[in-house]
């Protein structure tokens, strides 16, 4: 089983770290690709250009085994659709399900996503939560493909709804960003390699004081 988190990543944080470890060890994936969007359809453009947060997302993931950085959205360019990301992995993992990670956030505004009931005949779409969270009212398209069992999501190339509680961070990369335009230690909210990154090339530093 193949997992997929996308987001803009920007910066990737211990949140999204720690979400991606614990899905995989939880469902028992091979790999989760962590795909950073190169223009997000339903939010602002990122304040870090797409190679930046490229390559913020390989530092991070530097000796995390089966967790990979995905540049697939970014070489294709344009508004991020995930309809087009999972039919270009459906392509490339035929015979493999497929998860589509969102989180509880995202999973309420599904309906607004481009050809959002599609979305089941390419994969899964695992909802990830906080423990004791409410599912919320679902509407019969939904209802019908909610399962509560995972092995469904095994045996199944596709096509099921899943809700999985996972180890809350309380980390935002909106956080992150201000803390370094204040010109504070954003220490141990993101990987030490990312945030000498960050420095070296004055991501989110305040604006008199960069040209990127």
């Amino acid at each position: 089983m193949i997992g997929i988190l996308g987001g803009t990543f920007d910066p990737i944080h211990y949140g999204h770290l720690r979400a991606a470890v614990e899905v995989k060890d939880r469902l028992g994936l091979a790999q989760v690709h962590l795909i950073p969007s190169a223009q997000p359809p339903h939010r602002t453009l990122p304040a870090a250009s797409a190679q930046h947060r490229l390559a913020m997302l390989q530092l991070a993931l530097t000796n995390h085994a089966g967790l990979v950085a995905d540049d697939r959205e970014i070489k294709r360019g344009g508004v991020s659709y995930m309809i087009d990301t999972l039919a270009s992995l459906r392509q490339d993992y035929p015979r493999q399900p497929l998860l589509l990670f969102v989180g509880a956030d995202a999973f309420s505004h599904l309906a607004a996503w481009k050809q959002w009931q599609d979305l089941f005949a390419l994969a899964h779409i695992v909802v990830i939560t906080r423990p004791g969270y409410s599912n919320p009212p679902l509407c019969s398209f939904l209802t019908a493909k909610l399962t509560q069992r995972r092995q469904p999501l095994s045996e199944n190339l596709a096509g099921q709804l899943y809700f999985q509680a996972i180890t809350p961070l309380d980390i935002a990369a909106t956080a992150i960003r201000q803390i370094i335009a204040g010109q504070l230690d954003p220490a141990f909210l993101l990987p030490d390699t990312v945030i000498d990154y960050i420095n070296h090339q004055k991501l989110y530093h305040p604006i008199d004081q960069t040209g990127n």
